[in-house]
């Protein structure tokens, strides 16, 4: 016998709204730290040097929080 155990259509919906609301902070912080970036390039006179490192530290706190946030707590 097998124990199909579909989820249902609130806990879907949980997840989905979970997910979408990580994608949104994604999206700012990757925003932000761009717009941050070019404003102080332009200020210190070192223009790409902050645009692409500020991204990059962003994405990486990110990825760190995602995978804390979506591991499977054992």
């Amino acid at each position: 016998m097998s124990n199909n155990h579909k989820p249902s259509s609130a806990d879907s919906k949980k997840e989905w709204m979970r997910y979408a609301g990580l994608a949104s902070q994604l999206l700012v912080y990757l925003s932000v730290s761009v717009f941050g970036g070019i404003k102080l390039d332009r200020w210190m006179g070192v223009f790409p040097l902050l645009t692409i490192l500020f991204p990059i530290l962003v994405l990486g706190a990110l990825f760190y929080k995602l995978f804390k946030e979506t591991g499977s707590s054992k």
